[in-house]
């Protein structure tokens, strides 16, 4: 605005002057900014014929760059005189009384508006910025927020810009109400929302924070909670929030209007579906008989679309037409489709990926160029490309081409995080006591998806030093191949007082071979050396072994394993199936041996946010060759990720002079019950959970008695916390014997620094 009120007001004076030939061009007033940054942007030279047009056209371009307070053109016989007023240049940015939000990314932040340490001063733009940060403190509920912007000349036409920050204390949510409930509590209601009146947890969900995005959240919820449940007519008639004259607490009142609950009469599907009516049919979840249900309605159009999508019908047109009859509160559910037309696959771009390379990302797509488009394979591609863990986002849009309604183009955008990872760390747990750790760990070394990581561990009873590297593309066709070098010194867990130990030392080479999208089988082949060193508290079972086999073993480990993983999360599962097959056969050295173990996994979702877990583990090792299965492959049993409730690997067999050997068959069942933290949503870092357990080991020349199983049942705690994961139990034996060691409460807590 202020640009062109300045060139309107000199427009006349240039249009008064004659047109002439340029003789030089002169500049005045300029303190820091180069004079060619002015020449330039001048749409004339000298030699030039100057007019009032070229005068016009000059002042805008200056006026345009941002660094000029003011400019005028005035003409000195042949000659142009530019004289020009800098802005002030910002020498320095400062907060006083910032506590809510994070300085260096403010500052950032202001600096991408064009507030910054050697940025002109422009305060239109300082006054629109310190509008935007109260508006930001207003998300946070700070509704007593002010800020304050100083601006404080220097020399040099420099300036200082302060903002003072009065904070005040955060405005809470004291009371939420629903009113028009008939069908439901308001109970019922208010427990589905994300926001709350202040309570006990509500300083770690932040949750009686408002604003009006989670409002709506919670609208939406309410909304899809009555059309789920028959109330097709569902509104909310109103909703007011209201904050107290201090500005520290905040009421929410909500108006609805239910309206009548309709049963599904019909089920009907119009439109073309290509002769596979039946297919179609088959994926409605919508049942005549039964209360509408939109979650029904909604995954039916879904898998509508995602059946077009595999026939190649990418923009296909699935509507939902209900058809109501107030009178008897009946509704008929009409499906309309339009397939569109069928495409292909032009061309598949990748963007963002600034590190990692273009054939890494195209090696893990399923769908083709040039083949007919297939929604599964994308959906499927977009997975298996998040899945490689390089990648903070991963999206696939589906663009049609100009003037080719039957192609489309691909594009995957990606955003690249760190996939190297430095870090020094320490835990403690009652076992091990202080365990130091370190690594070095590159997920994608050099962009080329291999894996590279260098780890050191100690503890009182594990220490060990590994190289691994793995290459996931081996082949073309998705064969990976792994390599360890590693040395490890142990001693049994629950034999911390004796002095003696185990030292192995081996290498390994190892494929994983993919079957299917979930299935991938291992093969390996390794050369171990262990030695048992003797001491004096050597215990009296390693001793004959050592007198027996030698102080030293080699073996020849061949490994072959297959896993099959379609949780839904790794670190805190809610849905899914876990499986997992290892079998160890040494076919070589001086200890011949078979270990195998298996595992299963299995996690159901129950309503009221429930979630139930079952783990089973069954392990056998077996001596082969006349010789005794080796004593440090046996299994251990107690403790936390067995029977809770017992001391850590006290199950088994038991030496002469009381050290725990375990045994070579274990047989290991928990079922867990997690509970949803009152306050935290659907927040699954921190779970409290019941569970039960039951198992035993056996030694190699005992055979398997379950009434010899220990079982136990308790309370615990799980947390993924910001320093890292946590767990607590606490646990009661149901079935143990008098040599048995109790431990109720056991805990393990790990950080990385």
């Amino acid at each position: 605005m202020v640009a062109a009120v300045v060139v309107s007001a000199y427009v006349p004076v240039a249009g008064a002057v004659e047109p002439f030939k340029l003789k030089d061009i002169r500049i005045q007033g300029l303190q820091r900014t180069d004079p060619g940054t002015v020449f330039a942007a001048l749409p004339f030279r000298i030699g030039d014929t100057y007019n009032d047009d070229k005068g016009s056209a000059a002042l805008r371009a200056l006026f345009a760059t941002g660094l000029f307070k003011d400019v005028r053109i005035e003409i000195e016989g042949d000659v142009a005189v530019v004289v020009i007023e800098e802005r002030a240049i910002i020498a320095a940015v400062s907060f006083v009384g910032l506590k809510e939000f994070d300085k260096d990314t403010l500052t950032k932040s202001l600096k991408d508006a064009g507030i910054g340490e050697g940025l002109p001063f422009d305060r239109a733009v300082v006054d629109r910025a310190e509008q935007e940060i109260k508006r930001q403190y207003l998300s946070r509920s700070l509704y007593g927020a002010e800020v304050v912007t100083t601006v404080t000349p220097l020399e040099r036409n420099r300036v200082n810009v302060t903002f003072t920050m009065t904070e005040g204390d955060t405005a809470k949510i004291k009371e939420v109400r629903i009113t028009g409930v008939s069908a439901f509590t308001e109970s019922q209601l208010l427990s589905l929302l994300d926001l709350t009146p202040s309570g006990w947890m509500t300083w770690y969900t932040k949750s009686d924070r408002y604003s009006r995005s989670k409002l709506n959240s919670d609208l939406e919820t309410l909304r899809a909670y009555y059309v789920n449940r028959g109330y097709l007519e569902f509104a909310v008639e109103s909703t007011q929030v209201t904050i107290s004259p201090d500005k520290q607490h905040i009421s929410i009142a909500i108006a609805l209007r239910e309206g009548q609950p309709y049963v599904v009469t019909a089920v009907s599907l119009e439109g073309q579906f290509f002769g596979k009516e039946d297919e179609f049919r088959s994926l409605v979840r919508i049942r005549p008989g039964q209360s509408y249900r939109g979650e029904d309605v909604v995954s039916t159009t879904r898998a509508f679309s995602d059946l077009f999508g595999r026939l190649g019908y990418a923009f296909a047109r699935v509507e939902a037409r209900p058809e109501i009859d107030r009178a008897t509160g009946q509704v008929s559910v009409v499906l309309v489709a339009d397939p569109q037309r069928r495409i292909y696959v032009r061309r598949i771009d990748v963007a963002g990926n600034t590190r990692t390379r273009d054939e890494v990302i195209r090696r893990e797509f399923r769908q083709l160029e040039s083949s007919w488009y297939d929604g599964q394979k994308i959906k499927l591609s977009r997975d298996r490309v998040d899945r490689l863990g390089y990648f903070k986002e991963v999206n696939v849009e589906t663009n049609e081409v100009p003037g080719s309604p039957d192609q489309a183009d691909l594009l995957v955008t990606v955003e690249e995080r760190p996939s190297g990872n430095l870090m020094v760390g320490a835990g403690y747990s009652q076992v091990d006591k202080l365990t130091l750790s370190a690594s070095i760990k590159q997920d994608n070394v050099l962009g080329s998806g291999q894996y590279l990581a260098v780890e050191v561990n100690t503890s009182n009873s594990n220490r060990n030093l590994a190289f691994s590297t793995v290459d996931p593309y081996f082949t073309i066709d998705g064969i990976s191949r792994g390599f360890d070098v590693y040395h490890r010194t142990s001693r049994p867990l629950n034999s911390l007082d004796s002095k003696y130990q185990l030292a192995t030392s081996g290498t390994a080479l190892r494929f994983g071979v993919p079957f299917t999208e979930f299935d991938t089988v291992f093969l390996g082949l390794g050369v171990e050396r262990t030695l048992i060193k003797d001491t004096p508290s050597l215990p009296s079972s390693y001793l004959q072994y050592r007198q027996a086999f030698g102080a030293v073993s080699y073996a020849l480990p061949l490994s072959l394993g297959w896993q099959r993983d379609q949780r839904d999360s790794v670190l805190t599962p809610s849905a899914g199936r876990y499986q997992r097959v290892n079998l160890e056969w040494s076919i070589g050295g001086d200890v011949r041996y078979l270990r195998s173990n298996l595992q299963y996994q299995e996690y159901w979702a129950l309503p009221a946010r429930l979630t139930f877990g079952l783990n089973a583990e069954v392990g056998l090792g077996k001596g082969l060759g006349g010789k005794a299965f080796p004593l440090f492959k046996n299994f251990y049993g107690g403790g936390l990720g067995s029977v809770r409730g017992f001391e850590q690997g006290s199950l088994g067999v038991v030496d002469a002079n009381g050290s725990f050997l375990g045994g070579t068959k274990r047989l290991n069942v928990n079922g867990e019950l997690y509970f949803p933290v009152p306050g935290l949503g659907n927040d699954r870092s921190l779970r409290i959970f019941a569970f039960a357990d039951l198992g035993n080991v056996w030694g190699e020349a005992e055979r398997v008695d379950f009434s010899s199983l220990r079982s136990s049942a308790g309370l615990g705690l799980s947390w993924i916390s910001p320093v890292g994961p946590l767990k607590l139990s606490w646990g009661v034996p149901v079935k143990s014997v008098a040599k048995d060691r109790i431990q109720k409460f056991q805990f393990q807590i790990g950080t990385g620094f």
